[in-house]
């Protein structure tokens, strides 16, 4: 695989998305339909009136491996979430399995809203 574009000092998604549109020759409407979004959504990003949420980013990153979720992310002022291992997956269900069904809910809202700030747009 050819290795990523160097992103620019204080890269905004929209530099970012040009750039990638470059590497790939892809235009909006390849992008959109690689990813499941609509093209307005990436014609918005591509001028900036918006950033892709976390979802899409991931879409991004694994339709176009030129471009890492890290650099994804970090062009929308956002660090990428960590991979989560099949050990690690299951370690976490094993510590659920032994949680009664009230702390289950309790550990799932937790998480939720701890998951929310990271999707939340700076």
């Amino acid at each position: 695989m050819t290795p990523e574009p160097a992103p620019a000092e204080g890269e905004t998604f929209a530099q970012l998305l040009a750039a990638l549109k470059d590497a790939y020759g892809a235009n909006d409407t390849r992008i959109a339909d690689r990813i499941g979004a609509h093209v307005s959504t990436v014609n918005n990003w591509a001028h900036g009136k918006a950033n892709p949420r976390p979802a899409a980013l991931r879409a991004l990153a694994r339709e176009f491996p030129k471009f890492s979720e890290e650099r994804l992310f970090a062009a929308v002022g956002k660090r990428a979430p960590a991979p989560l291992s099949d050990d690690k997956r299951a370690a976490v269900l094993e510590v659920f399995d032994r949680l009664t069904e009230e702390q289950q809910e309790m550990l799932l809202i937790q998480a939720s809203a701890v998951a929310e700030t990271n999707d939340r747009q700076p």
